[in-house]
């Protein structure tokens, strides 16, 4: 071996060693960094979390957890910068790696405005509520969704200049492509104006229990497209916002009061100053009850029926929620039943009263004797 191809060995190997050496260190450096955001998101962060949650306002807790894992991911891209210092095929400044970079940075910002305008967020109910309640919940939905559809195009347009791409001719090809897919669907048009006329006319709000011929229950949630409605099988009904918008609502939460009417059958054996005293007294007991709407109460004697005396009852409770209008009917049925006790009055049921002739019983009686 000659000496030429000695020292050209030699300097191959010195070559090769610190090309290992230096890709070495720039997979340690981003290790590192790794390791630097599992600690900082376990630790650092939880602590940030925990003195957040100490402030009058919960805003700097919903800006934290809307952040949490873009700021775990803007590590691994600070890793990747600082370890391509030491990247041997490629240099740190190059305008690619810093293109992308930067892109990455800008798609992170967007991930957290993103979670946090979302609507279970609770950062635009908080701002309502800061507000008086100056937004109404149905527009809570179609607000957030209108947010991040805008944060999202913002974030393509800067991401596609930063690469230097003509965002004006993608503007203009979409709104002719939008043209014609707006030609081409014109059920997902009617359902996007039907969640308009929802949100303007605003029939419910999210919470409200709702009654339609397609579906009745408590919504959930009111989109773009169509509405979900949780019936009280809880079953989860999903129903387009076209038929929504063209179908008689009846929305049984905004009831300033709740109805309850029935008949009540007294027998015939009952006496005509029986029947007026029942009725004085169930009407002054509705009068008095505390839970009774006092400006729609009758109590009176209907008509008669095939087997009974039929006393209508009707009257309204100050209460719309199911639950507590069942335990004021379930009092009130109580009361009329003492009523009646202390009256001395049966409540009637089905019957029928069979006469017979004396010729009749004569004869039932002679053949009662042949047997």
């Amino acid at each position: 071996m000659s000496l030429s191809s000695f020292v050209m060995g030699f300097s191959m190997a010195e070559i090769n060693y610190d090309i290992l050496k230096d890709l070495g260190i720039s997979i340690g450096i981003l290790l590192l960094f790794i390791l630097f955001r599992n600690l900082f998101t376990k630790y650092v962060f939880q602590l940030i979390l925990k003195l957040s949650r100490k402030t009058p306002t919960d805003f700097i807790t919903q800006i934290c957890l809307g952040f949490e894992r873009p700021l775990g991911w803007f590590f691994i891209i600070l890793g990747l910068y600082v370890a391509m210092d030491y990247f041997p095929f490629m240099e740190q400044h190059n305008v690619l790696f810093l293109k992308f970079l930067r892109s990455m940075v800008i798609v992170l910002i967007t991930w957290g405005l993103f979670n946090l305008s979302s609507p279970t967020s609770g950062l635009l109910i908080s701002v309502n509520q800061k507000l008086n309640n100056k937004i109404d919940l149905i527009l809570i939905p179609f607000i957030c969704r209108i947010i991040r559809v805008i944060m999202i195009a913002i974030s393509i347009s800067i991401i596609g200049q930063e690469f230097d791409y003509d965002v004006n001719g993608l503007v203009a090809g979409l709104g002719l492509g939008g043209l014609a897919f707006a030609l081409a669907a014109k059920e997902a048009v009617g359902n996007l104006i039907g969640g308009v006329v929802i949100v303007t006319e605003k029939p419910f709000s999210i919470g409200d229990w709702i009654l339609t011929p397609s579906v009745e229950g408590t919504v959930e949630d009111i989109n773009f497209r169509s509405t979900k409605v949780r019936t009280f099988s809880q079953a989860l009904v999903t129903v387009p916002n076209s038929t929504l918008a063209n179908e008689p609502i009846t929305n049984w939460s905004r009831m300033g009061k709740r109805r309850i009417t029935f008949h009540l059958g007294l027998n015939y054996q009952t006496t005509k100053e029986q029947i007026k005293r029942v009725v004085e007294k169930m009407e002054h007991m509705l009068r008095t009850h505390e839970d009774i709407h006092p400006d729609t109460i009758m109590v009176a004697f209907d008509h008669y029926n095939e087997s009974s005396l039929d006393i209508l009852v009707y009257f309204f409770t100050n209460s719309t929620v199911w639950a507590e209008h069942v335990k004021i009917k379930h009092e009130i049925n109580l009361a009329i039943m003492g009523i009646l006790e202390a009256e001395g009055v049966e409540v009637a049921f089905p019957s029928r009263t069979l006469y017979v002739s004396p010729q009749t019983n004569e004869l039932l009686q002679t053949m009662g004797s042949y047997d």
